[in-house]
């Protein structure tokens, strides 16, 4: 905690997810956390060979602990982890982006959610500062696939690759990442001011109703505007099944049933585009690993990359109304179904 703390004010977090089971990252992050201010937090045996779900809700735990005992900024507030962490760190922000204004994952990979509203809301709301090194041997997952398909899909994402640098955090690079996912801030809070719960605030903690309400408020809202129409549909199918049972919950579902029985459905052609743009995100960034280079650790699995790109390539060229993409595809599709069909 920084020495001169004043509980008037709100300070930035940054919680780091060790790949062992003792806390970690401080040595990599002290020198960026002293000179901006911010909080720092790592749990105690969280590691790689914890049970995920355990993991995940040590993780939130300390989180929690943070906000009771500190004055944070939720818009402020980062994880971060090394490898397997990383990777924690990447699948807790993406589910619960209202506590986060992004995530600094070293040496691994994050991945969207299959939740249409949660991949809108990293869209909307979150920057994700992907770390590597010149010779970590998951600088390709970063800089040919993740950080390619997140940026292609609309997320705010940067790779940052150091010179040097092994499969360790690149302690170099952290000082510019730090800064580049502050030039993020004020998008975030002029989201917060239009959609209050897109933000759960620093003090706040709200039990599921309060949540469930507030984000019910929030698609209605968004269904009164044209251009958001689609978005607050998706976000209706989102409440349904997270906050199964709620009042919330079945307002959102009986909402849902009456646009749906609309006979004029424009909302429909946004939510097609934006799986067409989720496909070729990902079909274009995946086809970029999976014949690219790969390290001895992952060349077994290329044949799999090369299949899951494939299946990707097919939706496309079935759906067919990207020409550009469906043209791509084409071209690219016999190198993958070669790839795909090779014996090691």
């Amino acid at each position: 905690v920084p020495p001169n703390y004043d509980p008037k004010k709100s300070y930035p977090v940054m919680l780091f997810i060790s790949p062992g089971n003792g806390p970690g990252g401080w040595k990599e992050w002290e020198a960026v956390c002293k000179k901006e201010g911010v909080i720092f937090a790592s749990p105690h045996n969280a590691g790689n060979d914890v049970q995920p779900k355990r993991r995940i809700r040590l993780v939130l735990d300390v989180l929690d602990e943070i906000r009771r005992a500190y004055n944070t900024d939720p818009d402020r507030t980062y994880l971060s982890g090394h490898s397997g962490g990383a990777r924690i760190a990447g699948s807790i922000v993406m589910a619960l982006p209202e506590f986060f204004g992004g995530v600094a994952p070293s040496c691994a990979g994050v991945e969207l959610r299959e939740e249409t509203w949660l991949r809108q809301r990293a869209v909307d709301r979150l920057s994700v500062a992907f770390l590597t090194g010149a010779f970590d041997f998951n600088r390709g997952e970063c800089e040919k696939f993740r950080g390619p398909q997140l940026a292609a899909y609309g997320v705010r994402a940067k790779v940052f690759v150091g010179p040097r640098t092994e499969h360790n955090v690149p302690v170099e690079l952290l000082p510019e990442a730090f800064q580049w996912l502050e030039e993020g801030l004020p998008k975030r809070r002029e989201l917060a001011k239009k959609y209050p719960a897109s933000r759960i605030a620093g003090d706040a903690a709200p039990d599921r109703e309060a949540w469930a309400a507030a984000l019910l408020k929030e698609a209605t809202q968004r269904l009164k505007e044209k251009e958001t129409v689609s978005s607050g549909i998706m976000q209706l199918q989102g409440i349904v099944p997270r906050w199964n049972g709620l009042p919330a919950a079945a307002a959102a579902k009986k909402l849902y049933q009456e646009y749906d029985a609309k006979a004029d459905k424009p909302w429909e052609e946004e939510d097609i585009a934006e799986q067409r743009r989720f496909l070729i995100a990902t079909a274009r960034s995946l086809t970029d690993y999976a014949t690219g280079p790969l390290p001895k650790q992952y060349l077994k699995q290329r044949p799999e990359m090369a299949r899951s790109a494939i299946s990707f390539w097919d939706l496309i060229l079935k759906d067919g109304q990207d020409e550009a993409a469906v043209a791509e595809g084409k071209k690219r599709l016999p190198e993958l179904r070669k790839l795909a069909d090779k014996k090691d």
